[in-house]
């Protein structure tokens, strides 16, 4: 058992993105023998995300941290939340100030490799005097990984998904033929579209509790069906859980960074909606991503590529559009799994985590 000990501070934004990732870091962390504590200034999505909650984490009010708690080995704030300027002047007090670490979000944008790991000193305000370190998540060896628990990979493989979809309930079970669809998204525009091109062929949609469902019921009517096409309302998923509906799916529809990376691990087909920002800065890092995946494409892989790509712009483009064309799913599977290998042979995220916090602290 590791005496060290960490802080994770999270602010939730919205769509419960930042406490997603927290939550699976904090808990991969403390799988691994590293007492969390995981500070956040709302908890409420935890009650569906992880009911059970995970040995060795606690969760604490992000506020209290201003007058309550003695900074860990380790402090971690995600997405440049900043702890409280209280928490960081006892940081400074400390005869063997912790490790402080930024985790930056998600990009495969050159920029990462390059910053990947780098200390900004800090020469004003609370923390003066203290280094921070930039930690990146990524898609390459030279960044610090995508979360992937230990054992996560043997679970996939063992996972039975019509006895899974039975489970949830009678009607979620796959009727001859079907493939099956999960729709994880933000307000989509171009959701119509891509309800008539499921239409077209035996198809069980499984929309996720919030925006996918509100919009596919508003489209689908009180029947939710529409030509070959049924679709169903899912409850709120816990995390294990909305792994097993990535897993049981034939394509995924994500959104944002959590579930993005999930849809890696699945090994099957997948449309990103990445979250969309003002400036439009979302493409860039969208194109980034397409750009390094595609170059795991050879051959018939190569045309599969262009087709994905074509897909993700119509998905992410913030206007109606006038039809989808869905690549077809057999190869696009082949290719999907291709990635995820890539992916595999990368060290997971806590473990690079863990190897940078030891090579610091000596």
């Amino acid at each position: 058992m590791s005496l060290r000990t960490w802080d994770i501070f999270c602010r939730v934004i919205d769509n419960h993105g930042d406490i997603g990732v927290c939550w699976r870091l904090a808990a991969d962390l403390a799988s691994r023998g590293e007492p969390v504590c995981l500070w956040v200034d709302d908890a409420s999505a935890l009650a569906w995300m992880a009911p059970s909650g995970a040995a060795g984490v606690s969760v604490r009010a992000f506020e209290v941290a201003a007058f309550e708690g003695e900074p860990g080995s380790v402090v971690v704030e995600a997405f440049g939340c900043d702890p409280p300027a209280a928490f960081v002047q006892r940081m400074v007090e400390m005869a063997a100030p912790p490790l402080w670490i930024n985790l930056e979000y998600l990009s495969a944008e050159d920029f990462v490799e390059r910053s990947h790991g780098l200390a900004s000193p800090q020469m004003s305000g609370p923390g003066t005097g203290l280094l921070k370190w930039f930690f990146y998540p990524g898609f390459t060896p030279a960044t610090g990984g995508l979360i992937r628990e230990p054992g996560l990979m043997a679970r996939r493989e063992a996972f039975d998904r019509e006895a899974w979809l039975a489970a949830l309930d009678t009607y979620f079970i796959r009727r001859a033929g079907e493939r099956v669809v999960s729709l994880f998204c933000y307000d989509q525009p171009a959701l119509p579209a891509l309800i008539d091109a499921l239409s077209d062929e035996p198809t069980l949609l499984l929309a996720t509790h919030g925006h996918g469902a509100r919009q596919a019921k508003a489209l689908l009517g009180t029947e939710l069906g529409q030509g070959q096409l049924r679709a169903v309302e899912l409850p709120p998923l816990t995390q294990i859980d909305y792994d097993r509906l990535l897993w049981a799916s034939d394509l995924n529809f994500v959104r944002g960074e959590d579930s993005f990376v999930r849809a890696q691990w699945a090994g099957a087909p997948s449309v990103w909606q990445i979250y969309p920002q003002d400036d439009g800065a979302h493409l860039v890092k969208l194109d980034a991503f397409m750009q390094l995946q595609a170059k795991t494409s050879v051959d018939a892989d190569a045309e599969v590529a262009t087709s994905v790509q074509r897909l993700w712009h119509a998905w992410n483009g913030g206007s109606p559009v006038a039809s989808i064309d869905l690549p077809t799913l057999s190869a696009w599977q082949h290719w999907s799994v291709r990635w995820r290998d890539t992916l595999l042979a990368q060290q997971d995220l806590v473990t690079s985590l863990l190897r940078f916090v030891d090579e610091k602290q000596r």
